[in-house]
C-alpha cells in the first residue's frame, strides 16, 4: 500500500456518493452500484500507477478527482462513473495530446480512471470577463475540433433518443416542432469533428505550459457549430434582461464562433437546436427550463 492514505483508501465525500446513488444506468452500472465500488477503484489505481494522494478529494457531477504525486511529479487522478457521455473521454484526450486540453498521462478505461496533468483547480474562466472568456473558449474549440476517428461516437445517433421525447408536455409545442425541424436539417450534415460538447467557463483551467486548457470533455463526433450552448446556459445572470438579454446572448455566440472559425449562422442554428433539447432535459427544474425558453426566443430571428 502506498503511503498517504489509510487502508480503506482516501476519503470520498458522502454527500457526493449520495447524489451519485440517484443516477440510473446509462450504458453501464447505476450510480449506486458504481458508488459502492469507487473506494476500491481509487485504491487500485493508486497502487497500479504508484501514486500518493496529496490533498482532499474534489468532485464534479460524475467523477472524483484526487491531487496525487508520483516520483516527485504532480498529477491528478480522476475516477468517473461510466456512462454514454464519458465513454470516449480518454480517446479524445489521447487524440488531442495536450494541445488545448489537459494532458493525459495514463488511462484505465475498464476502471473509468484517468491520470492527468495537474492544473490549477482554483483558476477557471468564471472570473474573466464573459466576452473575453467566450473568445478564449472559441480559440480552444478551434484547436480541439480535429477530424474525428471512428472510435468517437456520432452525435446524431446519441441525439435521436432525446429528440423522440420532445412531445413531453413540459416542452412548448412550437419549440418542439422547431427543434425537430432543425434536427432534420442539421443532423444530415456529414461533418465529423471531435466535439468537447461541454466546454463552459468552469471546464477551462489555468495551466503552466498554456494559459488555459480544457478539461472534462464529453466527446462526440459532429459539426463544430454544436459546441456553443454551454456558453449561454452558464453565467446567465450577466446576460441582462429584455433587449440587453438578446444582445448579450448573440454577442457571446458571435465572439465564440468567430474565434472557433465557425460560421455565425450555423452556430446560431445548432445552438437553437440544443437549446430546444435543453428545455426537455431541464423539465424537472422549472426555473432552469424557463432560462432555456428565454434563450430559445433570443436565438430565433
Amino acid at each position: 500500500m502506498n503511503p498517504g492514505y489509510p487502508a480503506a483508501g482516501p476519503a470520498i465525500p458522502d454527500q457526493w456518493l449520495s447524489m451519485m446513488a440517484r443516477l440510473e444506468p446509462d450504458g453501464g452500472p447505476s450510480g449506486a452500484d458504481w458508488g459502492r465500488d469507487v473506494p476500491r477503484l481509487v485504491v487500485e489505481c493508486l497502487e497500479q500507477w504508484g501514486l500518493r494522494v496529496t490533498g482532499p478529494a474534489m468532485t464534479g457531477w460524475t467523477a472524483v478527482v484526487f491531487p496525487v504525486e508520483r516520483d516527485g511529479q504532480q498529477a491528478a487522478l480522476k475516477v468517473g462513473w461510466p456512462h454514454t457521455e464519458s465513454a470516449a473521454e480518454h480517446t479524445a484526450l489521447q487524440l488531442w495530446g495536450g494541445h488545448g486540453a489537459v494532458r493525459l498521462l495514463a488511462a484505465d478505461p475498464a476502471r473509468g480512471a484517468l491520470l492527468l496533468e495537474r492544473l490549477d483547480s482554483t483558476r477557471n474562466l468564471m472570473a474573466e470577463d464573459a466576452f473575453t472568456a467566450c473568445e478564449i473558449i472559441g480559440d480552444l474549440l478551434r484547436r480541439l475540433n480535429v477530424p474525428a476517428p471512428p472510435t468517437i461516437p456520432p452525435l446524431d445517433e446519441w441525439l435521436e433518443g432525446h429528440l423522440s421525447q420532445l412531445d413531453h408536455p413540459a416542452v412548448p409545442r412550437r419549440f418542439a416542432v422547431r427543434t425537430r425541424a432543425l434536427a432534420k436539417d442539421l443532423l444530415t450534415d456529414p461533418t465529423r469533428r471531435v466535439l468537447h460538447t461541454d466546454l463552459h467557463y468552469e471546464n477551462v483551467l489555468a495551466g503552466d505550459r498554456e494559459p488555459w486548457l480544457a478539461i472534462d470533455p464529453k466527446p462526440f463526433a459532429g459539426h463544430p457549430g454544436s459546441e456553443f450552448q454551454p456558453l449561454l446556459r452558464n453565467r446567465v445572470e450577466e446576460l441582462g434582461t429584455g433587449s440587453a438579454f438578446r444582445w448579450s446572448v448573440r454577442r457571446r455566440l458571435e465572439i465564440a464562433a468567430e474565434a472557433a472559425g465557425v460560421d455565425a449562422e450555423e452556430a446560431r442554428l445548432w445552438t437553437l437546436l440544443f437549446t430546444g433539447i435543453e428545455i426537455l432535459w431541464t423539465r424537472d427544474e422549472p426555473e432552469v427550463a424557463s432560462v432555456h425558453v428565454a434563450l430559445f426566443k433570443a436565438l430565433e430571428d
